[in-house]
C-alpha cells in the first residue's frame, strides 16, 4: 500500500495550495479517505474526510478550524485525493497527511487510530 502526498510548500497568509494524495495497493472506491495534519510536538488533528461513493452520493466533512477555507475532492479513477487549502493562516503550518479507511465506518472522523494506512506526509509552511 502507498499513499504519497504532493503539493506542499511555503505560501503567505491568505494563500492557496492545492494538496494531492496518489494511492495504489488498495481498491481506492471502497475507502473514505481523510487529511490529517500534525505540528511537532503535538497532536495530531484531523481536518477532512470524505466518503467513497460515487460522487452523487458522496459527503465531505471539515474540522472547525477550516470550514468555509479547505475543500476536500477525490477523483476514484484516477485513485487521487485532493485538498485545495484557501485563505491560509500561520495556524495551518503543518505536516499534512492523506489517510485511509475502510468505507462505511461508522467511527467520528477524528478517530485517527482507525486509519489503516498514511502516506509520508507533505509540509505545509504559512508565514
Amino acid at each position: 500500500v502507498q499513499l504519497v502526498e504532493s503539493g506542499g510548500g511555503l505560501v503567505q497568509p491568505g494563500g492557496s495550495l492545492r494538496l494531492s494524495c496518489t494511492v495504489s495497493g488498495i481498491t481506492f472506491s471502497n475507502h473514505d479517505m481523510s487529511w490529517i495534519r500534525q505540528v511537532p510536538g503535538k497532536e495530531v488533528e484531523w481536518v477532512a474526510g470524505i466518503t467513497s461513493p460515487p460522487s452523487l452520493f458522496r459527503t465531505t466533512s471539515y474540522a472547525e478550524s477550516v470550514k468555509g477555507r479547505f475543500t476536500i475532492s477525490r477523483d476514484n479513477a484516477k485513485e487521487t485525493l485532493y485538498l485545495q487549502m484557501n485563505s491560509l493562516k500561520p495556524e495551518d503550518t503543518a505536516m499534512y497527511y492523506c489517510a485511509s479507511r475502510p468505507n462505511y465506518c461508522p467511527l467520528p472522523w477524528g478517530l485517527t487510530r482507525e486509519y489503516n494506512d498514511w502516506g509520508q506526509g507533505t509540509q505545509v509552511t504559512v508565514s
